[in-house]
């Protein structure tokens, strides 16, 4: 397992959160317990298992509803 923390663009809205937050814990690989999105710090914080999905993979799921990713960082969880 890896620990990912992505920074994103500011998050405007609580609703904003949940959505990020469903969409990263139906990924395939990431932990869903593991997930959180930090509202105003605009980061998500997931555990996900490398060999099953990239960081780039949760990257584009997030990306793909509208939030753009700033930058990530991995490190052994």
């Amino acid at each position: 397992m890896e620990k990912a923390i992505i920074q994103l663009e500011t998050l405007s809205c609580p609703s904003c959160m949940q959505k990020i937050e469903k969409a990263t814990k139906g990924l395939n690989g990431v932990s869903q317990d593991s997930v959180k999105v930090l509202f105003n710090a605009s980061k998500v914080k997931a555990n996900f298992d490398s060999e099953t999905i990239a960081i780039e993979d949760i990257e584009k799921a997030i990306e793909d509803l509208g939030y753009p990713v700033i930058q990530s960082k991995v490190k052994p969880a």
